[in-house]
Formats: C-alpha cells, sequence, structure tokens
C-alpha cells in the first residue's frame, strides 16, 4: 500500500489509521464480495508457492520509508531512487556488519520503472536512474553475498502511477524479474479490484513457481481487504505467499506505531495462528535511525516486531545512521529472538491503562516477554510480575532473565518470585526468560 499519509499530532483510536491522506485512492479499499465461482476456479487452479524460502522472518532494507518517490537525480543525486542508491546500500550492508546479523535484502520498491513498458511488453527500469539495468544491479548486489527484491503492482498502475502489472502482464513480468536475477517480490496492490486481486495473487504465486526461479513473494492483498476474516482467508495465503502486509502504511511518527501495535493485539487471534516458518504477518517497515522516534520509541517498535515474528526491513540511511540506532538494530539477542525458528508469533497477555504484556514461545523451553508502556507523562512507570503471572511454568527449578536492551541479566527467579521491573515513557523492556533445568 503506498498512501502517501502525513503524520498527525494528536491521538486517534487504535483501530484507524493515524495518517491523513494526501491523496485519494477511492479504489484502495474496495470490498466486492468474491462469487462462489471465482473462489473455485482458485481453489482448481492455484499452486502452492513451495518455495522453501523465509523459514524465519526475512532481514535487510527497503527503500520507501526513508527515500518515497524521490527521482529527482539531478538535484538530488545522493538521495533519489536510482541504481546508485542501491549500490551504496549494499555496500553499507557489507562494510558495516548488517549482513553478518541477517540483514541481506536491499528491496527496491516504487518509482524504479520507466513510464512505458518496452516493445515486447516488458518492464523495464528507468533508464536515466538505472543506466545499467536492473540485471547489472541484481549482479552487483549478488557479488556482495546479498540479494535483490523489487516491487510491482496488481494494477492498471503503481500507487506512484508507473506502470502496473495487469492480469494478462503476470507471467511475463515473472519470467522479466527471474531473468534479471530478482530474490524477492512485494507485489502491491494500487488500481485494482477485489476481485481482480482474487484471481491476480494467486496467478502470480503460480507464475513465479513456474520459472524455476526461488524468489520470495509478498502479497500486500490482505491490507486492501480489511486484513480480518473472512474477508481475507489466511489458509490460501500461507500457501501461496511467504510474507503479507495486513494494515496501513507505517508512517515516521510513534502515533502511526502505537496504532499498528494494537491492530495487531486486537485481532491477534485471527492473525496469529496464520503466521509461521515460510509465511509471516508484515506490520511494516523499521523506523530505527529516521526522524519521527526518540530512542525509547525505536526500541519499542523493533521489541514488538521481534514479539510478533514479522520480518526486519530498515528504511533508513545507512551512510548517517546513529550508533545509538546502530546498537539496537544490531542487537544480537533482539535478533535471535526474532529469527526463533518455532517461528511462532507472540501475543498480547495483558493490557492495564498504558501498560501491555506480550509474550512469545522460542525453541528450548525459552520465552520473550515485552512490557510496553504507551504512557507519555515524562516518569517511568514502575512495574511487578513473576514467572507464575506470566504462565511460564515449565521449569519448575526457575529462569534467568536477561533484559535485552540493556544487556543485563536480572538474576535466577523461581516462578513465584518478584520481579521488579520501570518502564520509560513510550519505551519498552523486553526480556528473554531461559529455563534453570
Amino acid at each position: 500500500m503506498r498512501e502517501h499519509r502525513k503524520c498527525q499530532t494528536s491521538a486517534a483510536s487504535s483501530q484507524a489509521l493515524i495518517c491523513d491522506s494526501n491523496q485519494s485512492k477511492s479504489l484502495m479499499f474496495m470490498m466486492i464480495l468474491r462469487s462462489i465461482s471465482v473462489l473455485l476456479i482458485l481453489v482448481g487452479s492455484c499452486c502452492s508457492l513451495d518455495n522453501g524460502m523465509m523459514r524465519t522472518p526475512p532481514m535487510g532494507w527497503l527503500a520507501w520509508e526513508r527515500y518515497r518517490c524521490n527521482t529527482d537525480c539531478r538535484n538530488d543525486p545522493e538521495n533519489c531512487i536510482s541504481e546508485h542508491l542501491f549500490k551504496i546500500m549494499a555496500d553499507r550492508l557489507v562494510e558495516d556488519g548488517w549482513r553478518e546479523f541477517g540483514y541481506e535484502y536491499i528491496n527496491i520498491d516504487d518509482c524504479w520503472t520507466a513510464k512505458e513498458r518496452d516493445s515486447k511488453g516488458q518492464l523495464q527500469a528507468d533508464p536515466d536512474r538505472f543506466p545499467s539495468g536492473i540485471k547489472a544491479l541484481a549482479d552487483y548486489v549478488h557479488s556482495r553475498g546479498l540479494k535483490l527484491g523489487i516491487y510491482s503492482d496488481l494494477g492498471n498502475f503503481t500507487c506512484a502511477g508507473y506502470p502496473g502489472t495487469t492480469l494478462d502482464t503476470i507471467n511475463i513480468d515473472a519470467q522479466t524479474f527471474a531473468a534479471w536475477g530478482v530474490d524477492m517480490l512485494k507485489f502491491d496492490g494500487c488500481y485494482s479490484n477485489s476481485t481482480v486481486k482474487a484471481i491476480g495473487y494467486p496467478k502470480m504465486s503460480a507464475a513465479l513457481n513456474a520459472t524455476g526461479r526461488r524468489i520470495a513473494y509478498s502479497c500486500s492483498w490482505p491490507a486492501y481487504e480489511g486484513g480480518l476474516p473472512p474477508k481475507v482467508n489466511y489458509t490460501l495465503l500461507g500457501d501461496i505467499c511467504n510474507l503479507w502486509r495486513n494494515y496501513g502504511d507505517i508512517q515516521d511518527c510513534w502515533e502511526s506505531v502505537v496504532s499498528i501495535i494494537e491492530w495487531y493485539g486486537n485481532n491477534q487471534d485471527a492473525l496469529q495462528p496464520a503466521a509461521g516458518p515460510g509465511r509471516w504477518n508484515d506490520p511494516d517497515m523499521l523506523l530505527t535511525g529516521d526522524f519521527g522516534l526518540s530512542y525509547e520509541q525505536e526500541k519499542s517498535q523493533l521489541a514488538i516486531w521481534a514479539m510478533l515474528a514479522a520480518p526486519f526491513f530498515m528504511s533508513n540511511d545507512l551512510r548517517t545512521i546513529s550508533k545509538e540506532a546502530v546498537d539496537i538494530l544490531q542487537n544480537r539477542l533482539l535478533i535471535y529472538i526474532s529469527q526463533d525458528r518455532l517461528g511462532i508469533q507472540g501475543k498480547r497477555i495483558m493490557k492495564s491503562h498504558a501498560i501491555e504484556m506480550w509474550k512469545r514461545t522460542l525453541v528450548a523451553g525459552q520465552y520473550a516477554v515485552a512490557i510496553l508502556n504507551k504512557a507519555t507523562d515524562g516518569m517511568p512507570t514502575p512495574f511487578q510480575t513473576s514467572l507464575a503471572l506470566m504462565n511460564i511454568l515449565d521449569c519448575t527449578l526457575g529462569y534467568d532473565v536477561i533484559d535485552v536492551f540493556a544487556k543485563k541479566n536480572q538474576g535466577f527467579f523461581r516462578l513465584n518470585d518478584t520481579i521488579y521491573l520501570r518502564v520509560n515513557p513510550t519505551g519498552i523492556v523486553l526480556l528473554f526468560i531461559k529455563p534453570g533445568c
């Protein structure tokens, strides 16, 4: 979804999008009921993605949130959507150690194409901004030990008005991406309707499979249908997509982050069972290193995204990112929690006023617990709990409790021992809990 919203300064309902729209997209959330005949066609014709990819949530770098559709390479050559920008970010992922932490994707978003397809009907990169072409860029990214992601849109146009992928060009576009050496496709849904989406998203999955190249598939389909059953069939999505956007675009402000957290918590009974190895709910990009969040808020987003088993796609400037932002994005225990191979999405287990507690089950009897403080009153909030209150009872001997961001062992606790914490305003305490049995 590409709604070009701006952040509000006042709070709003947790069910609502917090950011105002700069442009009207009347087709964005059309809710057209699918006919039984269309569903029968899909069930009979689509095949499982079956690519064996993304058994843990993917990690990497994505252009959109930081660079949007900046195509002014004449006046802003260092920040425009171009092969130059993506090569620089690939270099930074390697040379600054990001790749070693698992950040392996360099993902192009909207605005990379020329305004017209070529004489063979194929998508083509803008010749001024990508003079070497996408295949050459993919080769460069691969030479750095990384993977290249690309963006297209199921519709007449992309969200920014560039050529889209219609039903009759799905096969040729899948073949083009495979020939270029693309490793991931993000398939948006502007300028199409629900019936077209119900046909096109499974069709693209089958087309990617048919190329013979392993291409991870990110679907924006559920975000355009409200994100929830019965309009969204998560059983089908798990068969055809590796990850999917459920909700509106994130924006560079705390209110946007909170709205996403609340939506996932309020709807977790429908969303949590859908996630697992190779099929992930995607609450959108990481804002750490950008402009809108405080240090405490950056930690809060990262911790909840880790609890949600969400993709870790940064969208920032790796050339100028602060040491503090690097430190939390490269926190090894945070990444260990995020990448847990069980792939069980965490759930909100307590909500009281401004305090929320989230819990995620990990391998080997381990757990992660996050205590989020949404208050803005300027004082840390005291908080007490115990392993028993968190329903962590498997090891009767007790557990080591480690503060992930403080990088400090809080001690060894028996099941009914009180754990004393203080949680900063709009901040979080993320605990890694390891059994002593």
